[in-house]
């Protein structure tokens, strides 16, 4: 009996448990994510970067994980895939995803983030990385493909561990989480936060530890707030109403410099002005390239146009929305040499292609998003110009984003309702969106299908459709020349959105 084992296809299993990959990994209902499913995604994970030579037998592997409660029996079981593969476990503790995915990079040591980001905590997810960083959309195909072999004897009926201990998961080690704070110690320059009032937007973020200790660290002034003991969703995409009037009513009562914080894995960013106004990802990312000096920027095609507008980089490249296509953006720019290159997505994750030097300091590259570069960064260029994050804002061209999501619109239902919309020819699509938004937005200019359906107004507005890869959920977003307009838009959008779900 201890001996037998069943041979499972990992897409098989994907279409069986419902545990699918999202953005890097898998992800999927906490109840389908068994010790099983866990086990037999690592185990996938390992014989691909094997089998694709990517690492060696009995090497090493870097595994951390949010503040989820399902998170730790989920690294237990990835860990036991892990040992039981003959491989090595470094466990990193709770740390921010761009942390175990950094310690990794430097090491040349494949990792995973135990993480369902910012959806709601009855999912969780894997994030994988290799030894060169972030899986891509070759190696989802190729971890597809894996036949896994699964001991039975370990396993009850549930597909749960019959021992809960067997994973055998070793200390936490701190290695991780102190590199993380060297690279922004050794890139930034001394004491440059020195005078600035900060606020620290805990919630359950995994970053909220080592966020306090590198802003302290710099010089920062930091006041903790909103510490939870059970796991919050916050979305930097879609902010919750209750987290914008938190930002305001604190910047009213401490006068911050700006209030800082981040999704559960701490690889996407949230930072205010000094008046407590939450800046959208996809304007601080912009400023963060410049402060960077970038000459070229990925981004995908929901990002606000400003990027382009501003006339600060040399080339913008345009991609389908997930991490994996801004990588794999910045990666054909390298290879053509276009000086430093950058990325970042609507969410505010931050990615850097190459080693940027500045002031004769260097920050290795990491191609994985990242959280706490966008305020960092944001904060030295004000001090810099001796300007508040208002003004930086304000220095942008007036194009103003706002974006949500119907949720509980199940993803082939959004799917269907989209290809609606882009069946036929250019000229039949137009005339199908026209009939849906003419009347609240005039006629349509321009269409995009490079990820979903991004709509151009000749009002020069736009919508942007997109059933989420993540979630039961229809995105939507939109930019106007006014922060009310777009705000405006994107309440329409909701209840056209809402009542297009309810049709039949």
């Amino acid at each position: 009996m201890e001996n037998q084992k069943k041979t499972v296809q990992i897409s098989d299993l994907m279409t069986r448990s419902g545990v699918k990959f999202g953005t890097s990994g898998a992800r999927g209902l906490v109840t389908a994510m068994t010790d099983e499913v866990c086990y037999a995604y690592t185990q996938g994970f390992i014989q691909h970067l094997r089998t694709s030579k990517q690492i060696e037998p009995g090497a090493t592997l870097a595994i951390a994980g949010d503040l989820r409660s399902s998170t730790n029996r989920i690294v237990n079981a990835a860990a036991a895939a892990i040992r039981d593969g003959g491989y090595t476990t470094i466990h990193c503790g709770r740390i921010p995803a761009p942390a175990v995915a950094g310690y990794g990079l430097e090491n040349h040591m494949a990792s995973l983030m135990v993480t369902g980001s910012h959806i709601p905590e009855d999912r969780n997810g894997i994030k994988f990385n290799s030894p060169t960083g972030e899986i891509l959309k070759s190696d989802e195909t190729g971890i597809r493909e894996q036949q896994v072999h699964l001991p039975q004897h370990i396993f009850d009926n549930n597909g749960m561990f019959i021992d809960p201990s067997y994973g055998g998961l070793p200390p936490a080690s701190n290695v991780a989480y102190d590199h993380y704070i060297q690279r922004f110690i050794n890139f930034f320059p001394d004491n440059f936060l020195a005078g600035k009032s900060l606020g620290l937007y805990e919630h359950s973020t995994v970053g909220r530890d080592i966020f306090y200790d590198i802003l302290t660290r710099l010089g920062a002034q930091v006041t903790q707030l909103g510490h939870a003991s059970t796991f919050i969703s916050v979305d930097t995409e879609a902010i919750r109403p209750e987290d914008i009037a938190l930002a305001l009513q604190w910047a009213k009562k401490y006068h911050f410099d700006a209030i800082i914080s981040a999704d559960g894995d701490a690889d996407r960013p949230l930072i205010s002005d000094e008046n407590g106004n939450w800046v959208r990802g996809d304007v601080a990312g912009i400023i963060v390239a410049s402060a960077l000096n970038a000459n070229v920027v990925a981004t995908p095609v929901s990002c606000n146009t400003a990027v382009e507008k501003c006339g600060r980089f040399d080339r913008v490249s345009r991609t389908k929305i997930g991490s994996p296509f801004v990588i794999e953006a910045m990666k054909s720019a390298l290879q053509e040499n276009e000086g430093i290159v950058v990325g970042y997505e609507a969410n505010g994750g931050f990615l850097t292609g190459c080693d940027i030097t500045r002031n004769n300091k260097t920050l290795k590259a990491l191609p994985t998003r990242d959280a706490l570069l966008v305020p960092l960064s944001m904060l030295l260029l004000s001090v810099e110009k001796n300007k508040p994050v208002s003004a930086l804002v304000n220095e942008l061209p007036p194009r103003y984003t706002a974006s949500n999501r119907v949720k509980a619109f199940p993803t082939e239902l959004s799917k269907a309702r989209l290809a609606t919309l882009i069946e036929g020819d250019k000229t039949q699509s137009i005339a199908a969106i026209e009939c849906l938004f003419k009347q609240k937005f005039g006629r349509v200019s321009n269409i995009d299908t490079t990820d979903g359906l991004r709509i151009t107004f000749e009002s020069d507005e736009i919508i942007h459709l997109r059933p989420s890869g993540n979630a039961p959920e229809f995105r939507c977003y939109n930019e106007a020349d006014s922060a009310l307009r777009a705000e405006e838009m994107n309440t329409i959008c909701m209840t056209i959105l809402t009542d297009w779900k309810n049709s039949h």
